[in-house]
């Protein structure tokens, strides 16, 4: 699927799961599985405010660069 089939999937019908980590306010986000292995991401305050989708190549990519601290710089 490209980037415009992914967003055209309604968002209602994905599967959204929040972190077990979600702060009591509710300061978290979602994220929920796309049909060709990549992933949608989004604000679990607003979730009307639409969302991100990731392919699979996009999704690994991040996720190794979390596992390796490239975005530890950010933790401050």
């Amino acid at each position: 699927m490209d980037k415009a089939e992914l967003y055209s999937i309604d968002a209602e019908r994905l599967n959204w799961k929040k972190s077990s980590l979600t702060a009591n306010n509710g300061a978290c986000f979602e994220l929920a599985p796309l049909p060709d292995g990549g992933v949608a991401v989004r604000d679990s305050k607003n979730p009307s405010n639409g969302h991100l989708c990731f392919t699979q190549a996009e999704w690994k990519a991040f996720k190794g660069g979390l596992l390796l601290g490239d975005f530890d710089h950010l933790d401050q």
